[in-house]
């Protein structure tokens, strides 16, 4: 362990969003940090105490990993950002969700009271750890409420540092909390929290030890003057760590319906769609990575932007949009990938492809190319694309942007749009016409299996294929008869 015989920070900052599972919980997932600042009079040490204010309800705990800059940074690259950092430790970013509305983004009353930020209590060196390695843990009254690890971030700690060093010199001693993962809630007077950062992988396991706060009572009101404690449903429901509620979806794609899409061809919805108009919602040029593939699924969209270097470099890395378009979907859900055609590289391999399939995705559409096509194709998971390509995504494009409407071999599709496939390609069905559409093509899947078992007994075509009005009729006659 590292002594702490640093000067006191001159800065305490912070990071927003960093860990997936947090993110899950807001409802949100930031494309790049966002960071706020802490006063150094919030530090506190382990075995003290934190004052909930009187007259204040929502005092919530943030068990983070602390960094702790050794040589001053400014302008340094990602893969320089670690070599900047001397020593890690817990660290507690308590916060007052009661005085939230009044900081317009700050932070500085709810997170920056005394005692806010307590350290320790003992810092490992950076040089012993392997920066993703890092594991967080806090325990309230005895009983484990987080469990996360660095190798989770959203944005890795060098790049923290290289990304606030373009804006500002990091200092010896400056200190950054890199964010909490779920399970943050609240916590009342008479309370324990315990945080502790340690290396399980590492040669000797070093920890930072418990970082122990027991919360008390305040005895103080708050004056006339000043914004005053205020709290809402909202306010509660984010400090208790209640999951963001999803808004009900408009249409959605049961069991029932995916077992009636298997028994219909995309030739025949196509006919469908078109008689109401709908003509291009064919994903042209896309085939399918298996003989005899056939899917449907609602779409989860992610769009590509032609490559940039500047664009790539702040969009390219990281945790970026097409990593994130592949950790979000969902059972059944299609990843839809907007590649403008560009068959000149790959916008998916072997490692996103087996994501998707863990992720119980049921198929993935680009317009694009596949990278490691064997690979892929053992995987099992459908992928309808332009063919294999051995170059990387950036070679063309830049991850852009998920869940918003893409164009993807000529046709719009929608979050949420239903996507079939088989061996005649991919068509995409608005949900609002999904019911209609299906029924149609059950129809007439029906009326063509008899046509086609009368061809087979030796009926001529003309007349019956189409059917004319006396075929028609016997055909009418025969399936209200129950006849085959």
């Amino acid at each position: 362990m590292v002594t702490d015989d640093q000067p006191r920070p001159g800065k305490i900052i912070a990071v927003h969003l960093n860990y997936p599972s947090r993110a899950a919980q807001r409802g949100r997932t930031p494309s790049q940090p966002s960071y706020f600042l802490k006063p150094g009079s919030s530090l506190a040490t382990t075995g003290g105490t934190i004052e909930r204010p009187l007259g204040t309800e929502l005092l919530a705990f943030e068990g983070e990993v602390a960094i702790r800059i050794g040589t001053a940074a400014r302008w340094v690259s990602p893969a320089d950002g670690w070599s900047h950092v001397d020593a890690v430790t817990a660290a507690n970013d308590f916060g007052l969700y009661d005085l939230r509305a009044a900081d317009k983004g700050s932070n500085l009353r709810n997170k920056g009271g005394d005692g806010y930020t307590p350290l320790g209590p003992a810092w490992i060196p950076a040089s012993a750890v392997d920066p993703a390695g890092l594991r967080v843990r806090t325990w309230v009254d005895g009983e484990l409420v987080q469990d996360d690890s660095t190798a989770t971030l959203l944005f890795d700690l060098g790049r923290l540092v290289a990304d606030l060093s373009q804006h500002l010199t990091l200092e010896r001693g400056d200190v950054i909390l890199t964010g909490t993962p779920a399970g943050s809630s609240v916590v009342v007077p008479g309370q324990v929290v315990e945080v502790e950062v340690d290396a399980p992988d590492a040669p000797g396991a070093p920890t930072s030890g418990r970082l122990v706060t027991t919360v008390t009572a305040g005895t103080h009101a708050f004056g006339d003057f000043g914004s005053k404690p205020s709290v809402d449903e909202k306010q509660r429901a984010e400090a208790w760590g209640a999951p963001v509620a999803a808004p009900e979806p408009a249409f959605v794609l049961t069991d029932a319906m995916r077992e009636r899409f298997a028994g219909v061809a995309v030739a025949t919805l196509s006919a469908a769609l078109r008689k109401r108009g709908y003509t291009d919602v064919f994903v042209e040029g896309v085939h399918g990575n298996h003989p005899g593939d056939r899917f449907v699924g609602t779409a989860r969209t992610l769009r590509l932007v032609p490559f940039r270097p500047d664009l790539f470099a702040s969009h390219g890395g990281g945790y970026n949009a097409q990593k994130r378009a592949f950790d979000a979907v969902g059972p059944g859900e299609v990843i839809v990938v907007e590649a403008r055609g560009e068959r000149g590289t790959g916008t998916v391999g072997d490692v996103l492809a087996l994501r998707a399939h863990v992720r119980g995705a049921a198929a993935i559409v680009t317009d694009g190319g596949v990278r490691d096509a064997d690979a892929v194709a053992e995987i099992g998971i459908p992928v309808f694309s332009q063919g294999p390509h051995p170059s990387v995504l950036g070679r063309r494009h830049v991850p852009w942007e998920t869940d918003v409407t893409v164009a993807c071999g000529g046709a719009t599709v929608q979050p949420g749009d239903v996507l079939v496939g088989d061996g005649d390609g991919v068509l995409v069905i608005p949900p609002a016409l999904v019911e209609e559409v299906l029924a149609e093509a059950e129809a007439q899947e029906a009326a063509d299996a008899w046509v086609a078992r009368q061809v087979a007994a030796g009926a001529p075509v003309d007349g019956l294929f189409p059917m004319n009005a006396e075929w028609r009729a016997r055909y009418e006659r025969e399936t209200a008869g129950g006849a085959s």
